[in-house]
């Protein structure tokens, strides 16, 4: 009888846990990546992760503007990561891509978080202040003051 007791107190104290558990898991989001084909020839044969992060840029430049690069780029004009890849994005759709990240270790590192994270449903705060924790240990923020 004991025995039965005690079970029913340990399922009493576990359920309410899984239940919470199981409300508090994350929706995962699907990401958007431009056609490799849209990239210019340099950018479509970096290695993959660089080229992920190009055809990433493309299709969320919002994600990328909302997050510093911290590699020093700042001098070339650089105010976010998104500056990395994308010089210009006119209306008429012809893209001037930058060439910068195709040889930048921390640009291409913060953009792959930055997907990672967009992946797992994280709001934009959420993925600024993460992406402000575990880079500027490399370098001074481009984010204008």
């Amino acid at each position: 009888m004991k025995r039965l007791f005690a079970l029913l107190m340990l399922a009493s104290v576990i359920a309410p846990v899984l239940m919470v558990t199981g409300c508090a898991t994350t929706t995962k989001q699907e990401l958007h990546l431009a056609p490799v084909s849209d990239l210019p020839p340099e950018m479509q044969n970096a290695p993959q992760n660089v080229r992920e992060a190009y055809q990433f840029a493309v299709m969320n430049p919002d994600a990328l503007k909302n997050v510093p690069c911290t590699c020093g780029c700042g001098p070339l004009g650089h105010t976010n990561n998104y500056d990395c890849y994308i010089q210009d994005a006119p209306n008429n759709g012809k893209i001037v891509f930058d060439s910068h990240a195709l040889g930048c270790k921390i640009c291409v590192d913060i953009t792959q978080d930055v997907m990672k994270l967009t992946r797992e449903g994280r709001a934009p705060p959420q993925i600024q202040r993460y992406i402000i924790n575990q880079y500027t240990q490399f370098g001074p923020s481009n984010f204008p003051k």
